[in-house]
């Protein structure tokens, strides 16, 4: 389906327009997104850890050839993190070669500059149409904005954010980008998962008002053993325990979707898996359903315009069975659940990192589009 801007654009395409008339206008020309279409748009990457590896090796594993990192800040040793991207606990084995050499790591796709800093002020990232912004250490625009500063045309942060100009969820409101958004929130990997199932059942029954909790697996702030953290829940050893915490995802949604501005909370209850999550989510619909109605609407939003992003699963799998996998939110149908025609509860599930990553890959390339 072409944007209504494309739309717009075809009929103004023949006419005597100059193009940076209409590019001032926000109005993009089917040429010119073509031509867009084509480009390759070169990313840096500031921290590598998990979101940062797996970014990087869903591009090359995927063989994308709309985004390209050229540039990464790694702290330690180059050998350390050449060794973790080829060996990955959760995701298994690099299936390539990882070469290191004279400063730089290539994973057949040409030499990517490696630096290794705290300090952001250190970094050179000119020639970074994008930078990941990738180590939670900067969830801030106006901190993040020193990738500016260093060259970065842009700058897309791996978390909910302050002072960004829009949080991005691909999918749903990555349209909303328009050239000037330099500084853009990838949200959270359950706003991800959220997200595109919220948008597809608001848009066919309504959702009045709701809770949402996310099983989410636990992550990397989390300790092994019991140590201090600001969070008393997060002190307590992560593999050994369910442990109740906090979830901002819920409220963000208004964020991106602003008819659900207000309309639901949520809570988080971190389980003792490494990886992959789900979200549980109970609503009151605006009016009357069945099960299989709300199945149906999921079903051909995943087999038509959401599928990137939204997938429909009807077989009786357990969190592992959805490691690496690349949607944001993959619905089970067998646990929807429907008490009084209007209270409704679906489950949708999310590999938390890999998944997520992907989402980063897709919004940094939407966003280098609108810098050419």
């Amino acid at each position: 389906m072409r944007s209504r801007a494309t739309v717009n654009a075809i009929t103004l395409e023949n006419k005597a327009f100059p193009f940076d008339m209409l590019r001032l206008l926000g109005i993009t020309t089917a040429k010119e997104t073509r031509r867009r279409n084509r480009m390759t748009v070169t990313v840096g990457i500031n921290g590598f850890g998990r979101i940062g590896r797996c970014t990087l090796a869903h591009i090359a594993e995927a063989a994308r050839n709309d985004v390209q990192v050229v540039k990464i800040n790694a702290t330690g040793p180059l050998e350390t993190s050449a060794h973790l991207l080829r060996y990955d606990s959760v995701h298994g084995r690099f299936p390539g070669e990882v070469k290191v050499a004279n400063g730089t790591m290539d994973l057949g796709r040409g030499p990517m500059e490696m630096f290794s800093t705290y300090d952001p002020s250190e970094l050179d990232w000119s020639g970074c149409d994008v930078v990941l912004e990738c180590t939670g250490q900067f969830n801030d625009g106006k901190k993040a904005g020193v990738h500016l500063e260093r060259g970065a045309k842009s700058v897309l942060i791996s978390a909910p954010a302050k002072n960004v100009q829009k949080t991005v969820v691909y999918g749903v409101n990555h349209r909303d980008l328009i050239p000037g958004d330099t500084m853009i929130s990838n949200g959270s990997c359950t706003t991800n998962c959220l997200a595109p199932l919220a948008k597809v059942l608001d848009e066919a029954i309504g959702i009045e008002r709701g809770i949402m909790t996310t099983i989410h697996s636990y992550t990397g702030d989390q300790p092994t053993l019991d140590r201090r953290h600001n969070d008393l829940y997060r002190a307590r050893a992560a593999a050994m325990a369910m442990i109740p915490t906090s979830t901002g995802a819920a409220k963000a949604l208004g964020e991106v979707l602003p008819n659900l501005k207000g309309k639901l909370d949520g809570t988080a209850m971190r389980v003792p898996t490494p990886n992959v999550s789900a979200v549980d989510l109970t609503f009151e619909a605006g009016k009357d359903v069945t099960v299989e109605d709300v199945n149906e609407i999921v079903r051909e939003a995943a087999a038509g315009h959401m599928g990137a992003v939204l997938g429909y699963d009807p077989e009786p799998k357990v969190s592992i069975d959805f490691n690496h996998t690349p949607q944001s939110s993959i619905f089970a149908p067998d646990q929807t659940k429907v008490v009084g025609g209007r209270t409704v509860r679906v489950l949708a599930w999310y590999d938390n990192e890999w998944g997520f990553s992907v989402r980063m890959a897709d919004v940094a390339a939407a966003m280098g589009r609108l810098l050419h």
